[in-house]
């Protein structure tokens, strides 16, 4: 899975890393599309005047994600 990130107008795909992974305690087995909102939902926020999902750590903004 990876993430896609809009910078800039440059769009950059992010793998998911093991080191990702570990801060989050999963009890149930959740599919590509239920993990990739909780990437969304801890790791940005929303700006509701621009209509847009920022990364909290200012390095662009979430577009979505590949399901591979």
């Amino acid at each position: 899975m990876e993430l896609i990130i809009q910078n800039d107008g440059l769009i950059q795909l992010i793998p998911i890393t093991k080191q990702m992974m570990e801060p989050m305690s999963l009890s149930v087995k959740v599919n590509c599309f239920e993990l990739c909102e909780i990437f969304r939902l801890k790791l940005t926020t929303y700006a509701e005047s621009l209509n847009l999902h920022m990364m909290i750590d200012g390095s662009g903004n979430f577009i979505g994600c590949i399901c591979k």
